[in-house]
């Protein structure tokens, strides 16, 4: 964290002092996200990898995301103005994923919205989707009272609630047997209330890498009668902890982009979210890296139609960004895929990272390579730009590197081989040794990698 960024009492003071956000984003040297609260591993993280598509994973979401509570009249009427999707009148007991965009159509962030049966709205996920939330619901005239409940690594003391995530193969009959048989049937991103040990608990159904599973919130009084009963039910259905190594590593074979470069630092429209969002905020502290290159910030920003979501757009509804994406969703220009790197090439650039002087690769971290909060490295067809690649790491359900990846339409096609530049040219920042961009070949894939076994309902 620079001390210099609290001379300034906003972003919008700090771009202009900075150069720009190309250049502000590009000095910082803030690297990709630790997750806080867990150790790095359990076991160890290739057995946990396998654990969410073989056998059975915990995962412990309670310390690392930033949780925006919502009361109110006009909650439902923020909600639906913010997000482009459909909320229709959002029952109680349900969740629905919140995506929002920018006035001209570009990406900003996405989450999760859970309606609990106390008519309390929970925004959940990276802090670019609540910190736009909590925005409109300050400045724009709503009845809407807020309640945040911050990440461990920016605050001290418990969290409000503990979050215990289930997912595998065998993750109804484990969630089942630690209910003593009070688990009811819940329904795709519906939510459940029953009881673990005699303390009361929710449940969002959901899946992720391709398996069904659960999502366990309650009061964090109860937390760890939950977890012990949870890991007591796990004995017998190959039950592994998942570290915060492995952790980040579901997103390679889900689908999901979790930090695309949030779109809020352009444009006329944008400026007073610029001077509401204070140095403290990750959209003023993240850094910006790899081999893509462009003095531009919109070219490093993505639309919600090339990322999968423009089936949700809701265009029956007035919303941010409607009319620019009416035209991006008869226009798409690239697509979201994943990229399966070649080995021999991924082998000689881990050589050359440790071996080799004079033209070193990028070193590349095990299992998730990711070096910056906003990781961009460009793709290449026939020597020219192709697109983007932008989360990369190891998965051993696939035994590949994978990267999450944004590529022109035509090169869509699975199979269709391209090359990714790995590495930071002319990297200012220190916390990125000096390096020479190396070219791995790579393969385009399915996004998600591992088809899921549910979908949205």
């Amino acid at each position: 964290m620079s001390a210099e960024l609290f001379k300034y009492k906003n972003l919008e003071e700090v771009l202009k002092a900075r150069g720009g956000p190309v250049k502000h984003l590009r000095s910082s040297t803030l690297g990709p996200y630790v997750f806080p609260g867990v150790p790095p591993e359990y076991t160890n993280w290739r057995a946990e990898q396998q654990a969410w598509k073989t056998g059975t994973a915990l995962l412990n979401l309670s310390y690392h995301m930033r949780d925006l509570y919502l009361t109110g009249l006009d909650v439902l009427r923020l909600l639906s103005k913010v997000g482009l999707n459909k909320f229709g009148d959002f029952p109680k007991n349900r969740g629905k994923q919140i995506i929002a965009a920018s006035h001209d159509g570009y990406l900003i962030g996405d989450g999760i919205c859970f309606h609990t049966s106390d008519d309390v709205y929970r925004v959940v996920g990276p802090p670019m989707i609540s910190d736009w939330v909590q925005f409109h619901a300050e400045t724009g005239g709503f009845d809407v009272k807020i309640e945040t409940d911050e990440a461990l690594s920016v605050r001290s003391g418990d969290p409000k609630i503990f979050i215990y995530q289930v997912q595998g193969p065998m993750a109804l009959n484990l969630v089942s047997d630690a209910s003593g048989g009070t688990l009811p049937d819940i329904r795709f991103f519906h939510i459940g209330e029953f009881s673990i040990q005699g303390c009361a608990v929710r449940a969002l159904r959901h899946g992720m890498a391709g398996a069904p599973g659960f999502e366990i919130f309650g009061p964090w009084k109860d937390h760890q009668k939950i977890l012990s009963a949870l890991e007591k039910a796990g004995e017998k259905y190959q039950l592994h902890k998942v570290g915060a190594l492995a952790y980040p590593t579901t997103t390679l074979e889900s689908g999901w982009m979790p930090l695309p470069c949030p779109a809020i630092y352009h444009s006329d429209e944008m400026k007073p979210y610029r001077e509401w969002m204070t140095p403290m905020h990750l959209e003023v502290l993240g850094s910006l890296g790899g081999s893509f290159e462009s003095d531009n910030i919109i070219d490093y920003y993505m639309d919600p139609v090339e990322v999968g979501y423009g089936q949700f757009i809701d265009f029956s509804k007035d919303f941010i960004g409607r009319e620019a994406l009416a035209h991006k969703v008869k226009n798409p220009r690239r697509k979201k895929v994943t990229l399966v790197w070649n080995e021999e090439d991924v082998l000689e650039v881990m050589h050359h990272s440790l071996y080799t002087n004079g033209s070193a690769s990028k070193f590349m971290n095990l299992p998730l390579a990711v070096y910056s909060t906003f990781q961009y490295d460009e793709v290449l067809k026939d020597g020219k730009a192709a697109g983007i690649s932008q989360y990369v790491g190891f998965s051993s359900n696939a035994q590949a590197m994978l990267s999450l990846s944004l590529v022109n339409i035509e090169f869509s096609e699975p199979g269709t081989e391209v090359i990714v530049r790995w590495g930071e040219p002319n990297t200012q920042r220190p916390t990125v040794e000096r390096n020479s961009v190396h070219e791995i070949r790579a393969k385009v894939a399915q996004a998600p990698y591992f088809q899921k076994l549910i979908k949205h309902g």
